[in-house]
């Protein structure tokens, strides 16, 4: 039974710290996954720094290309990109894979990809095509040389339940990780809007979709502010964080303790990418979200 039928989720996420938050999510959902585990046990941390395509969505309409962008992170100095697959030209034999070398050679890795395929369907058909279409990305991401996909859950359909929402998100999401797995990468579910703006929400698909290839991809920007503290959510998610995307402001306009975010990452054991996705910085030499960005993950990184 899925457990908004019998707990609050806004008592569940009113905790009194991150510590606190955390261990009621492991006690209510049943333990983390493997990886969580160490993750969680393993406190030396590797932070990276990344920056998605998503931030230069305006230069996308100008003319920009994936080839330019991985370029642009060479000049920025980032460790890695997360490609969003908006801005492929196309997915024709030759074109991925000359990305895939091009960032070979500029020796720029790839944090990931990201699709914008919707889960949350209430016609079974069309969650059936949803399921081919994150297929089809992951079978792109795989030509991409990258781990990790990302995957939006949806927004609820008017006239649909939230729990019906979760159930539908749960199956298809389990369905894509079965088949990731076969390729060895990671399905991220995004945290951004509608049923999965809330971490408890998150976290239940987590625990029912139970797969070492499946996890958050966690956006630190977009929670419900109605569901709790938003430093509380993003601690709750950590342990099955598959990748970050960071900004430097909450949805309501609050300011992002930018320092307290990777400090939480760091604490966690987290090893992975902190990859900006705001608006594009087209400012001569290193914008300063990047420059900090950068220090930050060499800051807070044991290794």
């Amino acid at each position: 039974m899925p457990i908004h039928s019998h707990i609050n989720r806004r008592s569940f996420l009113k905790t009194v710290s991150a510590g606190a938050i955390a261990a009621t999510a492991i006690e209510v959902l049943g333990t983390p996954s493997i990886e969580a585990q160490q993750a969680s046990s393993t406190k030396s941390a590797r932070l990276f720094s990344g920056c998605c395509a998503y931030t230069y969505r305006n230069a996308f309409k100008q003319g920009f290309t994936l080839e330019k962008f991985i370029d642009k992170a060479v000049d920025l100095r980032l460790d890695a990109i997360d490609m969003t697959v908006y801005y492929m030209k196309s997915t024709d034999p030759g074109y991925i894979e000359n990305l895939r070398w091009l960032a070979y050679k500029r020796a720029v890795r790839f944090s990931g990809a990201a699709c914008g395929t919707s889960m949350v369907q209430a016609d079974p058909a069309k969650r059936a095509d949803s399921l081919v279409q994150i297929k089809k990305w992951i079978d792109v991401t795989d030509r991409l040389g990258a781990s990790h996909l990302r995957i939006f859950a949806g927004p609820l359909p008017k006239g649909s339940s939230l729990t019906d929402a979760t159930t539908w998100v749960v199956e298809t999401m389990k369905a894509a990780a079965d088949y990731s797995a076969t390729k060895g990468i990671m399905v991220g579910l995004e945290d951004h809007y509608g049923v999965s703006q809330r971490a408890d929400v998150c976290l239940e698909i987590m625990h029912r979709v139970n797969s070492p290839y499946a996890g958050i991809n966690l956006d630190i920007t977009h929670f419900d502010p109605k569901a709790g503290d938003y430093y509380q959510q993003i601690a709750s998610c950590i342990p099955y964080a598959t990748n970050t995307h960071i900004r430097t402001k909450f949805d309501d306009g609050t300011p992002i303790d930018m320092d307290r975010v990777w400090k939480m990452f760091a604490d966690a054991g987290f090893k992975g990418y902190m990859s900006y996705e705001g608006e594009e910085l087209d400012t001569p030499g290193i914008p300063p979200t990047i420059a900090e960005i950068n220090r930050l993950c060499k800051k807070y990184s044991s290794v």
